[in-house]
């Protein structure tokens, strides 16, 4: 992996090697500086180790390096790594301390001497970038700051600078001491913004990096796999890279009689490999990749980041060569919940209740592993039936993560995004706000309950809604009256009656009348009291982004809504797209 300040985004050679750094054939109008923390070794590249620093200008060769184990670093270790990285344009010296703490030590382990004045344009580009050699790695940035500020002369030392010389400026973080200099800067999701450095007589650009880097290599063969055992027991294999050959074997060719399935990014292929058996190959459109959200990357970052869970679909393996982008994962025989449910013709299969009851509580088992017990919180953001898939003894596997967002526990804000998902299964403040949340996948889980016990889809081909049908039901009293009429005579009358509830509660219009999903299972499973219910759906209104003393308020409720003292709330009517 590799720290890359660039004029030219577009010149990185993908999946060509070179830790993702511009080729040999780079254009010579384009410049570029990167400190490379290499985990192969490739002679060719004047490569000293399978483990160096390198500092590289305009050519992948570097022109300092150093060993990180001859100065007590492994950077093959998996342990986490606290780089700093520092360049003074007086000095013309650029500087990297790395260390397993988080204090910066002493002395940096590599400097050198260079000009950037000579490559830096006006504006660049700052972020990182990665590929694989002899084996696999997996890279991860844990937290980054970038920051650029000038220095009032050449003589002025750098810890008596004034806060208005920065360029960028953030709130000092007292959890980590970047030394003299140096400040704190908010976690960036996104690796790459554009730096204007244009102007400056003297500036100094200071980047301190908290990664961890897991490497595997296959030491006597391709096929040999490498796993470790999770602290809950289980075995936590890494995914295997597969070569395009065995992915277009597998596929035969990747035949459109072999397509099991299609989506907006990506077409499903059902495979088979010798190593696995049957497997379902996940092939990414190439427009995707233009995509400042690559779904490819997102979803292969989430399901490497996570532990194995049974009701997890597992990958099996990948692959990134040539035009292919493709996740490999186990084959779900009996498809998705979607085509079982809503399949009309005479061979489709039925659904017994205590079969869709075990589904719904496995999917709620992989919600709250996702919320609750993964190092980070990841909220899926594409609950549905389409991404519930079920195994040959119909368990409940949750798939699809190419919308996935990855959060630390203690996140309180939250950055907004374009709200994305399905019609009908969109929770009413996520589209009107864009923050996904764990209450948003709430909400979707909630639908899916819904679709399960009625046997409905969200969203008819007349528009109407499951979520309205069913509060109509509630409102009467006759909410068993909801339930799949296919079902009659088969079911547990209160067990019924308990999901219809319990979906209610999960799609409130008020995200804060929710329950969590580990506490919606406890309901289903009969260990926790039924939930509270209003009488009524609840209408929604949203605070207003107007001035208090503005006389415009949104009426979102319409002037039939009821008269309260409190906060209304209502599911827009609208459908999204």
């Amino acid at each position: 992996m590799a720290f890359l300040i660039t004029s030219n985004a577009d010149s990185f050679s993908l999946s060509k090697g070179y830790m993702g750094l511009p080729g040999p054939a780079l254009n010579p109008q384009d410049s570029f500086i990167a400190v490379e923390f290499d985990t192969s070794s490739d002679p060719s590249l004047g490569d000293i180790s399978s483990n160096h620093i390198g500092i590289d200008v305009n050519t992948i060769v570097s022109f300092a390096a150093i060993d990180a184990v001859s100065v007590g670093i492994d950077i093959q270790s998996g342990r986490q790594i606290t780089a700093w990285i520092e360049y003074s344009d007086s000095s013309k010296l650029i500087q990297v301390w790395v260390s397993y703490f988080k204090v910066r030590p002493p002395s940096p382990i590599l400097v050198a001497q260079v000009d950037l004045s000579e490559s830096f344009k006006e504006y660049m580009h700052v972020g990182f970038s990665a590929s694989n050699g002899q084996g696999s790695a997996v890279h991860i940035v844990d937290h980054w700051w970038f920051k650029t500020y000038t220095t009032l002369s050449s003589v002025t030392p750098r810890d008596t600078s004034e806060k208005g010389d920065c360029l960028m400026c953030y709130p000092e973080n007292p959890m980590y001491n970047y030394g003299p200099g140096t400040r704190n800067g908010w976690e960036k999701q996104l690796l790459e913004m554009a730096l204007g450095l244009g102007g400056l007589a003297a500036f100094t650009v200071s980047i301190t990096v908290v990664l961890f880097v897991i490497i595997i290599f296959f030491a006597i063969k391709k096929g040999t796999g490498v796993g470790g055992r999770t602290k809950e027991g289980r075995i936590n294999r890494v995914p295997r890279r597969l070569s395009i050959n065995e992915i277009r074997t597998a596929t035969m060719g990747f035949h459109r009689s072999r397509i099991i399935g299609q989506g907006a990014s990506a077409t499903v292929f059902k495979g088979y490999l010798s190593s696995c058996g049957l497997v379902a190959v996940k092939r990414f459109d190439q427009a995707g990749i233009e995509c400042a959200r690559n779904p490819f990357i997102t979803e292969f970052a989430t399901m490497v980041g996570c532990l194995r869970h049974e009701n997890l679909v597992q990958l099996q393996g990948w692959c990134c060569e040539g035009t292919v982008l493709a996740l490999v994962y186990e084959y779900m025989p009996n498809g998705s919940l979607n085509e079982v449910l809503h399949k009309n013709s005479s061979s489709a299969i039925f659904l017994l209740w205590k079969q869709r009851l075990n589904i719904v509580l496995g999917v709620a088992s992989a919600l709250s592993y996702l919320h609750e017990e993964c190092e980070r919180q990841i909220i899926h953001r594409d609950v549905k039936a389409c991404n519930i898939l079920l195994d040959a003894e119909f368990n409940a596997k949750l798939g699809d993560f190419g919308l996935a967002e990855v959060y630390e526990h203690s996140s309180v804000m939250r950055e907004a995004t374009i709200p994305a998902g399905t019609t009908g299964y969109l929770a009413p403040e996520y589209v009107y706000y864009g923050v996904p949340s764990v209450k948003s996948d709430v909400y979707s889980f909630g639908v899916v309950m819904l679709e399960v016990a009625t046997g409905k889809r969200p969203v008819d081909d007349d528009g109407a809604v499951l979520v309205d049908r069913v509060w109509s039901f509630w409102e009467i009293g006759k909410l068993i009256e909801a339930a799949d009429s296919k079902l009659v005579g088969m079911f547990n009358t209160l067990e019924v009656e308990r999901m219809l509830m319990v979906g209610l509660s999960c799609v409130h219009p008020n995200h804060e009348n929710r329950p969590t999903v580990k506490e919606a299972a406890m309901i289903l499973r009969g260990e926790a009291p039924l939930p509270v219910l209003p009488q009524r759906k609840p209408a929604v209104g949203f605070q207003s982004v107007l001035s208090e003393d503005s006389d415009e308020t949104p009426n979102l409720a319409g002037d039939n809504s009821p008269s309260t003292d409190d906060v209304t709330w209502m599911t827009p009517r609208t459908h999204f797209g």
